[in-house]
């Protein structure tokens, strides 16, 4: 079992834990199109 609140090495990236959250670029857009809120984000 991995315990989700141990470093760990994503490629380049050093992480303190497990856990990530992926950027909500979609869910923030009207109809879940992209616009230059996006781009800027």
């Amino acid at each position: 079992m991995v315990d989700l609140f141990c470093p760990t090495q994503l490629g380049n990236i050093s992480l303190a834990n497990r856990i990530v959250m992926a950027p909500m670029t979609r869910s923030r857009s009207p109809g879940g199109v992209p616009n230059a809120l996006n781009a800027e984000y």
